[in-house]
């Protein structure tokens, strides 16, 4: 069955699972001890909203994942697609409850209805090992994702390898076919089953397939020791983006060619550099302005430096003509002017202390004159003696006068 031609196949599973649709969501509860509904939940929390607010749940069979997805994510529309039509009317009414924002879709997995860039997530459960080849599954799948979008498959694991000891291996070759056909009456849909699984890729090839397609961020988690995974695979935000866990890395540039130097006379040098200067950060404007400043201050140092000895080459001649009129000022002047000095702060103080000494000694001289001993008496006899004069002047008018007679 297997090495068919993948449109004879695509034909004979979508027949099988309409006859079955009435028994899948038992059988499936049943054969799992009713584990399936907590893998179903898990896959669901490995997704995430995006821009697009969609989410496409491929090979949705009865819906069980697209009414999960709506559950957790009540503002998302949902996009519901499987390729056999009995599996989505069998589950219709389940989506009573949601009305319109869930939509159901006939469609291949190979050849999905919908623009590019156009989902946020894809959720495929117990669905890609009915889709051959799956390379082509995968490459409709990255178109539909929006950048950084997620792929979330929730698949047995391979029967290759012995699980629980041969336990698992037992159970899908003899007892899972015995029980399809003892409740659907249908031996050969669960043959089917046992032998997709069987044929199966492991976890890891699985990966490698992924990476292969054009994912990145691939990775998975083992359930009950591997006999279910959950794999996650995301689309590349930016193309040609290597900087994410997975990608493949990029080949080295070549080295760009050595550029030859160029002589630049400084005028242009410093030209380049203002027109070519970056916006100042923060912190740099006030140390700029500084430099300024000082740059300005040294140019007015130099333009009056060179003022001073352009004054100093021109001084003799300034000079003889400011001293001849100094002269006639100082002929105008007085001889009683040239000879007072001017008084200064020092004569001033000078003359101060002489007469503070005047004074000292007179007040010395007085207190002297108080002490001293009675032979200053006779100077005041000798004042007495002194008053006869007028007496003189008196006789020497009268004899005058008696000339005159």
């Amino acid at each position: 069955m297997m090495k068919n031609d993948p449109r004879e196949q695509a034909g004979r599973v979508s027949g099988m699972f309409g006859r079955i649709s009435g028994w899948y969501d038992f059988l499936n509860h049943f054969l799992s001890l009713g584990m399936d509904i907590l893998w179903r939940r898990k896959l669901v929390k490995t997704v995430r909203p995006g821009p697009t607010g969609r989410f496409l749940d491929l090979a949705a069979g009865t819906m069980d994942v697209t009414c999960e997805l709506k559950r957790r994510y009540p503002e998302a529309r949902i996009l519901a697609m499987d390729f056999s039509l009995p599996m989505l009317e069998q589950g219709k009414p389940k989506l009573e409850s949601f009305k319109y924002d869930v939509q159901p879709v006939l469609a291949d997995g190979r050849l999905l209805p919908l623009p590019d860039k156009s989902v946020d997530a894809v959720t495929i459960a117990f669905g890609i090992r009915n889709i051959r080849p799956r390379s082509e599954a995968y490459a409709e799948i990255l178109r539909t994702l929006a950048p950084g979008g997620r792929l979330a498959i929730l698949e047995f694991g391979s029967s290759s390898r012995p699980i629980w000891k041969g336990i698992y291996n037992f159970y899908l070759n003899t007892l899972l076919p015995l029980a399809g056909r003892i409740i659907s009456g249908d031996r050969q849909a669960y043959q089917y089953l046992a032998d997709t699984i069987a044929d199966f890729p492991t976890a890891t090839a699985l990966e490698d397939e992924l990476r292969d397609a054009g994912f990145v961020n691939v990775s998975h988690e083992a359930i009950l020791s591997g006999i279910v995974n959950i794999h996650v695979a995301e689309r590349r935000i930016f193309e040609g983006d290597t900087f994410v866990v997975g990608a493949p890395p990029k080949s080295k540039p070549s080295p760009a060619p050595a550029k030859t130097k160029k002589t630049v006379t400084p005028k242009a040098a410093a030209k380049s550099a203002t027109e070519a200067a970056p916006a100042p950060q923060a912190g740099q404007t006030i140390t700029r302005r500084a430099a300024n400043l000082e740059a300005g201050l040294q140019a007015m140092d130099k333009a009056v430096q060179s003022v001073k000895q352009a004054k100093k080459k021109k001084a003799p001649a300034k000079v003889a003509t400011q001293k001849t009129p100094a002269k006639k000022t100082a002929a105008k002047k007085s001889p009683k002017e040239k000879a007072a000095p001017k008084k200064t702060a020092a004569t001033k103080t000078s003359t101060a202390k002489k007469t503070t000494n005047k004074t000292e000694t007179k007040k010395k001289t007085a207190a002297a004159d108080k002490t001293s001993s009675p032979k200053a008496t006779p100077k005041k006899s000798t004042a007495k003696k002194a008053t006869p004069k007028p007496k003189k002047a008196a006789a020497k008018k009268s004899a005058a006068k008696d000339k005159k007679k």
